[in-house]
């Protein structure tokens, strides 16, 4: 096997075996980048042979080290890897890369592939993902470990480029990251200075180390990305690091051995072609056939660094073991937490929920919000969030369970923000004005598993986060967005914080379950939701303004909530002239409508609307008992653009909304003086009964 090769000579034809593999799967597929996994074939060797604690035949092995590939455009490379080490992907898979059906897609997914920590790909986000998975270790290690017993002890490692540093979402993350000492965090930095159109010296010329060195990294430099034992010393170093993130910029060659092509754009994202890879492996010494040619003392030598996971597994079991014994509810409540799902919900997590009271006056939705997280958070040890610096804003501090940061900042007996004090095991996220990165983050922790994250701020702002939102999508990550502010009734901060256009935009994205509760009780139902949606997003939109509280003696359980869409009061008869439609705070308009429309002796029924995507997955007969296709007098009420309602109103149907940005006053009078009152809506729906 490897004994008839002296270590150096092994070390080459492995980081060769990566380069040609990945470089033949592109070539075939037609389709590709082949520059990275050339230039950086040998960082990613020494780090999945050497350091990257991973069990190729156990993919979900809680503690094993996440590697996030933030340049997703070097697919080819990972799925080399995780052919190579024994992951459960067969070559005939590379064989197929990115072909239809195939499981080595262009960019790396989530669930597709096994081995692949987060779908990659727009550049940055993979940056952002691995801090919120440093973030999970920490505060999991914190809240779990108990003396030489840690249970909870792993790295997070990813390979970034030139365009991740580029991107702003991942200067918000590394500032973060620096700040709360991120130890575990270590990033190898493909510096090979090109982009997919040019080198970066036409826009990117800034002096990286030292920015990072601003943020509070530990920066290495290597200036040849091809000596191994550079990069495993710097690897070793950065393992040693506890107090900060690292950043080890390794200067590679994109496209490295070709020819014509190394170090130019050219090689970035197409194919070498047939004649340049035939020049690339001539000179790299590789056989020009077979393709995807692997030679039995690199595959054997790779397997041999994919099996030690097992040891490295098994070792855990036993330390696991031990901890069941001296630590019981301790253990039972972190195997909850690492299954995930349905399993990490203890019985009675609901249990304090409140209901709310009628109240004409009622209350915000996020205030309801932020007393239900608090009644929920106390029995659910995987809810873990917070804001983009807007806690008190958006009601999303959890009282009494600490502030995530690091413990070297705490002063004197200053104390967490929230009166419970300061340490990574605290569950209360401070993320700063990082809107993008914020969102990012909270993916990481999902896919890094063992937490519930949140993450809120304004609806407005949620268009800073859509790229990380889509992902989630694209993922199925369990993760929750608080929207406040949800509409222009926000007020005086005027056109520039009203939304108008985010329900739209939020309803338009696949898999991700938007809820706009009415009052209270369904804010508590929609959280409810949230909690049990274990294999999708869900987006809280809510109010900053009071809106009252129903009277369910009067109207339709809360509970009804979950079907998206629902009769709150109907006409004594069954057989309505006309059906109200809205979401959220305009509920409470077409509530009073209703009253002044029966005065009138006009028989009306009112539909909560709180989601689209729930009501849309109901059966036909329950979408058409609640809105009947026999009724063609539907008024859709929503204080945002009306893209969309039409569907649900039908061509003889109505929609009063807004489409066009606010203005500066009082939320009451902006509402008012866009046609948001009960006398307008009255008007309109008699209109389209006289139409």
């Amino acid at each position: 096997m490897s004994s008839t090769l002296s270590t150096s000579a092994l070390d080459e034809l492995c980081v060769n075996t990566l380069r040609f593999l990945s470089v033949d799967a592109v070539q075939q597929a037609n389709s590709g980048h082949p520059g990275l996994p050339l230039g950086a074939a040998p960082m990613a060797y020494v780090l999945w042979t050497q350091f990257l604690k991973h069990h190729p035949a156990n993919p979900r092995w809680f503690d094993r080290d996440r590697f996030v590939l933030s340049a997703g455009h070097g697919s080819a490379l990972l799925y080399s890897l995780l052919h190579l080490t024994g992951y459960d992907l067969p070559l005939a898979e590379l064989q197929h890369f990115r072909q239809w059906g195939s499981r080595t897609p262009g960019h790396p997914e989530r669930g597709l592939t096994p081995g692949v920590e987060v779908t990659t790909g727009p550049l940055g986000q993979g940056f952002a993902n691995g801090v919120g998975m440093a973030m999970a270790e920490a505060n999991l290690a914190a809240r779990y470990n108990r003396g030489d017993l840690d249970i909870v002890n792993h790295f997070t490692y990813g390979i970034v480029s030139d365009g991740d540093l580029m991107e702003g979402i991942a200067s918000e993350a590394a500032s973060l990251a620096g700040h709360l000492q991120l130890g575990k965090l270590i990033y190898l930095y493909d510096d090979n200075r090109v982009t997919l159109s040019a080198g970066t010296d036409i826009t990117f010329t800034e002096d990286r180390a030292r920015r990072f060195d601003a943020y509070g990294w530990h920066t290495q430099i290597i200036e040849d990305g091809n000596n191994l034992a550079s990069i495993a010393r710097a690897l070793d170093a950065a393992r040693g690091e506890t107090g900060r993130p690292s950043l080890i910029l390794v200067r590679t060659h994109l496209g490295y051995g070709s020819p014509n092509k190394q170090d130019s754009f050219e090689a970035h994202g197409s194919p070498l072609g047939v004649e340049e890879l035939r020049l690339t492996k001539q000179k790299l010494g590789w056989p020009e056939q077979p393709s995807f040619y692997i030679p039995e003392a690199a595959a054997a030598h790779f397997l041999e660094a994919g099996e030690s996971g097992q040891k490295s597994e098994s070792a855990w079991h036993e330390k696991f073991a031990v901890y069941q014994q001296q630590f019981p509810e301790l253990a039972l409540e972190l195997q909850q937490l690492i299954q995930g799902g349905a399993a990490a919900l203890p019985a009675g997590w609901d249990a304090d929920i409140p209901q709310f009271p009628a109240d004409a006056k009622g209350m915000a939705t996020r205030v309801a919000s932020g007393k239900v997280m608090n009644a929920i958070a106390a029995h659910l040890p995987a809810l873990i969030g917070g804001s983009a610096d807007l806690d008190p804003s958006t009601y999303t501090a959890l009282k009494g369970l600490g502030d995530f940061e690091p413990a070297d900042i705490i002063a004197g007996d200053r104390q967490g923000s929230d009166g419970g004090g300061w340490s990574y095991a605290g569950r209360n996220l401070h993320f700063g004005v990082r809107e993008l990165a914020m969102g990012a983050i909270i993916n990481g922790m999902a896919a890094h598993g063992g937490t519930l994250p949140f993450g809120a701020t304004f609806l407005v702002f949620s268009d800073y986060m859509r790229p990380a939102i889509r992902l989630a999508a694209l993922m199925g990550l369990q993760v929750v967005y608080v929207f406040t502010h949800d509409s222009i009734a926000l007020g005086e901060d005027g056109g520039t914080h009203q939304p108008v256009e985010q329900l739209a935009s939020l309803r338009a994205l696949p898999n991700l379950i938007v809820l706009r509760p009415a009052d209270a009780n369904e804010t508590a139902i929609a959280w409810r939701v949230a909690v049990q949606s274990h294999e999708r997003p869900v987006a809280l939109v809510l109010t900053r303004q009071n809106v009252p509280t129903l009277d369910r003696s009067q109207f339709a359980p809360a509970e009804e909530l979950r079907r998206g869409a629902y009769i709150l009061a109907d006409a004594p008869d069954g057989k309505p002239d006309l059906i109200l439609i809205a979401s959220g705070s305009e509920v409470g308009l077409i509530v009073a409508a209703r009253l002044q429309l029966l005065a009138q002796n006009i028989q009306v029924r009112i539909v909560s609307m709180p989601s689209w995507e729930l009501f849309d997955e109901q059966p036909q007969t329950y979408r058409d008992s609640v809105l009947s296709p026999a009724i063609g007098a539907k008024l859709a009420v929503e204080a945002g653009v009306a893209q969309g309602w039409h569907r649900y109103v039908g061509d003889h149907g109505d929609v009063l909304a807004i489409d066009h940005f606010g203005a500066s006053a009082a939320g009451e009078v902006v509402m008012r003086e866009y046609g948001f009152t009960v006398d307008n809506v009255c008007q309109r729906a008699l209109a389209l009964l006289r139409s």
